[in-house]
């Protein structure tokens, strides 16, 4: 072992702790600051490769040739497919999902966890819908890299749309200092 028997835990799963930030009572804020930010940037990385390809002319040298390929549904798909699991993920209610019987219904815990998991689903199929559509219609062809982008594009937005919605989830579950409990 690394570390010296005293300050060993065997309760840890990383033999490095990660380091503590403290965010102070704004950490709430902040997540939910970056979680808009990772969304801005998903979409418009995406939204970037969609006007470029617009506005894609052929080469100087020989301006009979069309542009190979272009941004089409197919490449809006699974951004689509990310955006509603990213809205399904965050219209969820935490406190049902952790399974607190407040509510009434027995029930409500089994929905909101199925609703939670196809809001994953969506977002898993959207990043392996962008993948695919990278590899099948980007990378098999050996487009050059003016045209690969388009895909790269799309992959980057999938994955930050994830990171979004995750931290969004995680922003929301934090309590604030300002937020008050009462309980009859």
């Amino acid at each position: 072992m690394a570390l010296p028997r005293s300050h060993y835990d065997p309760r840890r799963v990383c033999i490095n702790p990660f380091p503590g930030i403290s965010l102070g009572k704004h950490r709430r804020t902040i997540g939910i600051y970056l979680a808009g930010g990772l969304f801005a940037l998903a979409n418009w990385t995406f939204l970037d490769a969609a006007v470029l390809s617009a506005h894609a002319h052929p080469p100087y040298t020989e301006p009979q040739i069309p542009p190979p390929v272009h941004v089409t549904f197919v490449d809006w798909l699974p951004g689509i497919c990310s955006l509603l699991g990213m809205i399904v993920i965050n219209l969820i209610d935490k406190d049902r999902v952790q399974g607190h019987e407040d509510f009434g219904d027995a029930r409500a815990v089994w929905r909101a966890r199925l609703f939670l998991f196809i809001g994953f689903a969506l977002m898993a199929g959207g990043l392996a819908g962008s993948v695919t559509v990278l590899v099948l219609k980007y990378i098999l062809h050996h487009y050059t890299e003016q045209y690969t982008y388009y895909g790269y594009a799309n992959v980057s937005q999938n994955v930050a749309l994830m990171l979004s919605a995750i931290v969004l989830w995680i922003s929301q579950s934090v309590s604030t200092e300002y937020e008050y409990t009462l309980s009859i």
